[in-house]
C-alpha cells in the first residue's frame, strides 16, 4: 500500500512514523536526528507549502525522511482509511 503524503507517494510498510514538525523539532534530539539525515542526504522535501509534518521510512537498512506539508492527523486518517 502507498501513502500520498502531497506531491509524492511513500510506501506504507517502510513508515516508522508520522511526526508533527512543530512540536516534536523543538527537541535537541530531533534537530540533530534531521540534521544528520539531511547531511548524508536523507531527507526529501515533498512539501508544496509550509511543512507540517514529517516521516521517517526505512530504505535499504537506513532511515530517510520526507517533509510533507499535511498534518500528521491527515496522513494517520489516509493509512487508517
Amino acid at each position: 500500500m502507498f501513502l500520498n503524503i502531497g506531491n509524492k507517494f511513500i510506501r506504507s510498510d517502510r513508515i516508522i512514523a508520522i511526526l508533527d514538525l512543530e512540536t516534536t523539532s523543538i527537541s535537541k534530539r530531533t534537530r540533530e536526528f534531521l540534521r544528520k539525515c539531511g547531511e548524508r542526504g536523507g531527507v526529501v522535501n515533498a512539501a508544496e507549502d509550509i511543512p507540517k509534518s514529517y516521516i521517517i521510512c526505512e530504505e535499504n537498512g537506513e532511515e530517510k525522511v520526507y517533509i510533507s506539508q499535511l498534518a500528521s492527523g491527515t496522513l494517520l486518517k489516509r493509512i487508517e482509511g
